[in-house]
């Protein structure tokens, strides 16, 4: 029975369906784009793993109908058309960011959502309505929270912190210390198989991520010792840097808050849930051993 996966063409798409079919699973790949997408839908399948969205954009550009258009409308018409059909599981990639844009201790799935930007909100708008309504027997809907994900062929803020330090430029930011929470592609794939073979897990909200938070330092650290590198860290005062990095609120630089807030904040996600509910210790990759893969992508320019 197959899976289909919305957002197929996406960095997280490609690979799930890449892992899926090493796994000799049959996948659809459903574009919503598409006029009339629902005559394309299988009706029958294994599950559902809606991955298709509107990301968070860190300019700050996007007029917010736009996130709930589609994070949020257009996931419930999908889930209208999952519940008219015998497609067993739901998989809605929600986000972490959909609970806190901050978090002080560790965020678990029993905290109460309050997010602050507009992509937060419709994805948790969505998953309010999905837990809303009423799953027929034999059908499982997940809402999945990720971290931060990464990978061979990602781009983000991962790349930029790789080409800070390749570039030899010390990194300016020392005197932020944080922890914080990352998904290696493969632990992804990985949880998602499991979560399809393992018939008893019940329907919920599972977050994913590593099982180790890092700081952004140690993450520096990391890059430069996989390029061979001695790690810079300047440690100038954390005040000055907030002065200056408001520039890039108005100009195109490289830094502005909304970067700088991802680079340096503190977000550790606990991920005991899912682990105790497919019955396993610890994840594939340490955070480190898929960091280090994601890294070594950017050296052989994967990226």
């Amino acid at each position: 029975m197959k899976i289909i996966i919305t957002g197929a063409s996406g960095f997280v798409g490609q690979n799930l369906q890449r892992h899926l079919e090493g796994r000799k699973h049959g996948t659809q790949q459903l574009s919503l784009r598409q006029e009339n997408w629902t005559d394309h839908m299988e009706k029958e399948g294994l599950a559902i793993v809606h991955l298709a969205g509107k990301a968070h954009d860190t300019s700050n550009t996007s007029a917010d109908d736009e996130y709930f258009k589609v994070n949020k409308d257009l996931t419930i018409k999908l889930y209208k058309e999952f519940l008219k059909s015998n497609i067993r599981d739901f998989f809605y990639f929600s986000s972490v960011k959909a609970v806190a844009d901050t978090v002080n201790g560790v965020l678990d799935e029993a905290i109460v959502g309050t997010p602050l930007t507009p992509y937060g909100k419709s994805k948790l708008e969505a998953e309010r309505y999905l837990l809303s309504q009423t799953l027929p027997k034999g059908k499982r809907l997940f809402i999945v929270r990720p971290s931060m994900i990464h990978g061979p062929g990602n781009k983000g803020n991962l790349n930029l912190l790789y080409k800070v330090v390749e570039g030899g430029i010390p990194w300016p930011l020392a005197s932020f210390y944080n922890l914080r929470s990352f998904l290696s592609i493969d632990n992804l794939n990985f949880l998602v198989e499991g979560m399809i073979g393992s018939e008893e897990l019940p329907s919920g909200v599972y977050n994913f991520a590593d099982d180790e938070a890092l700081s952004t330092n140690e993450l520096v650290a990391l890059i430069s010792e996989t390029l061979g590198k001695k790690p810079k860290l300047w440690s100038i005062p954390a005040g000055m840097i907030r002065m200056v990095v408001k520039i890039g609120d108005i100009l195109p630089l490289p830094l502005n808050s909304e970067r700088l807030k991802k680079l340096t904040e503190s977000y550790v996600v606990s991920n005991e849930k899912i682990k105790k509910g497919l019955g396993i210790e610890k994840l594939p990759l340490t955070a480190k051993e898929g960091l280090e893969k994601t890294i070594r992508s950017f050296e052989k320019g994967l990226n």
